[in-house]
């Protein structure tokens, strides 16, 4: 018997190894099973956070947002509470008994509108039918009133119900008198239809049917509302000049009683200001802000700031002595898609320190600053990217998501100290344990000049230090922005198709300080390239690279750097450049946003003519012999095709450097992150099919312009 017994552990102990050994590599498509985390809200008893869960829908074309509740006690699973595809702003009132939220339908032509969910049970039910809809809820510290924003001005209102005629209809043609008129992902701006402050009274039951109230009216758009601690007045912040870009950012404060009447200015600071959050003595306020000021700079890090709730007041900077990102992330491709929220600032309890996020070398994590000097104490540290961040009411816990380059992104909550860290969900575990995903190395390196430069390299999931692997260079956008600690399922995808992957943050990069950042103006492409050739370097100094076999890709900014990158260097035997700019002029009057500022030009193309030219790889186009993939999203408005890969690419054809231009139909700038998920896969396909060809010697028949028989 004892000898059966032996035998049934050792076969236990086989499929158990067997088991374990059979996970698989990570794959493009692997992308429609996962699930993202957002906007968490914490019940005011502290028992229970409410989030939005992102999944795929079933056609694999769009996503579906929900809202969901766990325990923050960790014990059950999480559990649906809306049953709409759409629904997202989960907010709790003030006494834990309902949960407003905003419901989008898909019927064409409809909007979003407030809903309320009895958490006592019952279905959530409609609470606004606004024109044009309703956003943002936000609910008086009584729990009486929901403020919101909306569009619809008059006429919107004044047709609401009312069938179209030939003579109501709103006309298509757009006459447009602003150099700012359309943004990428929202399409052509509207001056006629700004966002303003709407109240409606909280029902007791479902068969009340309170009348919204417009608190605020005009020309300009309205945002960042807070109640008053007496839940007399909201505050809100606004910019009353109908074309900023002639001039440096500046933020009116105002407060309105919630009964209506005339705005009260309250001051004026010289900065766009951010989400605002009140002390809990009702005297200051908290945001996070960069100021522009005389000279222009590329690039401003941003700043933690109080500023006392009283007429004429002058913002207080916290931490101008910290010489990192507050309230900065990090750069993935697996941030929450359409889950909408954000990160106000949030006071103590007492009132004396302010929780927020920061970023430092690639890492994002909270900290919490005294109110009044900005001492920082960290609160959660490690190699990860805190995402979304909430507390309890009582201040006494942190909830937050957190992704690592092996996690996607789970909630958690910890002691405010940051001690005691429970993972309180699990929404990928199914696809990720049978995932072989790997830790990045991190390395740093010294550049030309002796700045130290941090890069990545994701390697193989069966990597061998002995053999030799071909290496895509992958270059982050903004320019200003930051790779880091977060999962990004293209870094792991390439490692397992057999690629050494590298991504370093050049100077221009966030994280590393103020002067790191801004070391670019000017020169923009320049130094950073050199810094990016480095790191090429410093890989292939470690032996496992086979040097004629090195690829490059970047979207954005990372565009840009690819583009420049081949007019430079004929040491890659293939470059994938994405969402680029190629002609700055070109790209100058044509982007969704104006550099009437002479932040990364000293002036218009016809002013700085040479500054312009010099630094557009399509000006050098005759020395490109690389063979180039241009991957372009045809409702782009931020870096719009033809300032970049179209130009670059009918170039190419030209001279017959082998070249393909893939384009990807109603897809804005954020393809990558929020795009159409078959897009998004398909991206993925093509980029590495690119690499591929030229760099595993893959055929590539769909690549090639069919010869004559």
């Amino acid at each position: 018997m004892q000898k059966v017994v032996i035998r049934l552990s050792i076969l236990v102990l086989v499929f158990s190894v067997a088991a374990l050994g059979q996970k698989r590599s990570i794959s493009e498509k692997d992308l429609f099973d996962f699930a993202w985390i957002g906007d968490p809200q914490v019940s005011p008893d502290g028992s229970t956070v409410a989030f939005v869960k992102v999944t795929v829908n079933s056609a694999k074309t769009n996503y579906d947002t929900s809202i969901w509740s766990v325990a923050t006690s960790g014990s059950g699973e999480p559990r649906r509470l809306t049953s709409g595809t759409r629904d997202s702003s989960p907010r709790w009132s003030p006494d834990g008994k309902s949960l407003a939220f905003v419901r989008s339908a898909e019927t064409p032509g409809s909007f979003p509108q407030l809903y309320l969910l009895p958490m006592a049970g019952g279905e959530a039910f409609q609470l606004t039918n606004v024109a044009r809809g309703a956003g943002g809820p936000l609910w008086s510290p009584d729990g009486k009133w929901i403020a919101f924003g909306s569009n619809a001005n008059p006429d919107d209102i004044a047709k609401q119900g009312k069938p179209l005629t030939p003579d109501t209809r709103d006309s298509d043609v757009r006459v447009i008198t602003r150099a700012v008129y359309r943004s990428d992902g929202g399409g052509y701006n509207d001056p006629t239809r700004p966002n303003h402050l709407w109240v409606i009274a909280a029902p007791q039951n479902p068969g009340e049917k309170p009348t919204p109230k417009q608190l605020t009216n005009g020309q300009f758009s309205d945002g960042n509302f807070v109640w008053s601690g007496d839940n007399s007045r909201i505050f809100y912040a606004t910019s009353r000049n109908p074309e900023p870009y002639y001039t440096l950012p500046q933020t009116e404060i105002y407060s309105i009683p919630v009964v209506g009447g005339v705005s009260t200015l309250l001051t004026k600071v010289d900065m766009g200001v951010g989400a605002m959050s009140l002390s809990p003595d009702g005297k200051r306020v908290a945001f996070n802000a960069s100021v522009v000021h005389e000279p222009v700079q590329s690039y401003t890090q941003p700043d933690l700031w109080v500023m006392d709730v009283s007429p004429n007041a002058k913002p207080k900077n916290l931490t101008a002595g910290f010489d990192f990102d507050i309230g900065a992330g990090l750069t993935g491709d697996q941030g929450a898609p359409r889950a909408g929220g954000g990160n106000p600032p949030i006071w103590t309890a007492d009132g004396r320190s302010i929780i927020e996020r920061f970023t430092r070398e690639g890492r994002a994590n909270l900290g919490m600053f005294d109110a009044e000097n900005g001492r920082l104490t960290e609160l959660t540290k490690g190699d990860q990217s805190v995402m979304n961040h909430r507390t309890t009411a009582d201040r006494s816990k942190l909830v937050y998501t957190v992704s690592t380059p092996t996690q996607i992104n789970d909630l958690y909550i910890a002691d405010r100290n940051g001690g005691n860290a429970k993972q309180l969900t699990h929404v990928n575990d199914a696809i990720l344990s049978k995932l072989n995903l790997t830790e990045p190395e991190e390395i740093w390196y010294p550049s030309f000049d002796g700045k130290r430069i941090q890069t990545w390299v994701q390697k193989p999931p069966d990597f061998d230090p002995k053999k030799k692997y071909p290496l895509i260079l992958n270059i982050h956008g903004g320019p200003h922005a930051a790779y880091g600690y977060v999962f990004d399922h293209e870094f792991q995808w390439m490692a397992a198709k057999g690629y050494i992957v590298v991504y370093p943050n050049p100077r221009g990069s966030t994280s590393y300080g103020q002067d790191f950042g801004n070391i670019i103006q000017y020169n923009y492409p320049g130094d950073d390239h050199t810094d990016l050739m480095l790191a090429v370097d410093e890989v292939i100094k470690r032996g496992y690279v086979d040097e004629k076999k090195l690829g490059i890709t970047g979207g954005s900014g990372g565009g840009v750097l690819t583009n420049w990158a081949v007019t430079k260097t004929n040491r890659f035997a293939a470059a994938v450049s994405q969402r680029d700019i190629s002609d700055w002029s070109n790209w100058w009057y044509s982007a969704d946003f104006a550099q009437f500022q002479p932040s990364w030009f000293k002036g218009a193309p016809f002013e700085d003519k040479d500054g312009f030219r010099n630094r557009s790889a399509i000006t050098y186009v005759d020395k490109i012999a690389t063979p180039m993939m241009f991957i372009l999203g045809e409702a782009d408005y931020r870096t719009p095709p033809g300032a970049g890969g179209e130009e670059l690419f009918r170039a190419l054809k030209y001279r017959k450097v082998p070249t393909v231009m893939v384009r990807f139909p109603n897809e804005g700038h954020e393809l990558s992150r929020s795009g159409q998920p078959w897009h998004r896969i398909e991206r993925l396909q093509h980029i590495v099919g690119w690499f591929d060809k030229y760099l595993m010697g893959v055929a590539k028949p769909e690549y090639e312009v069919p010869s004559v028989p």
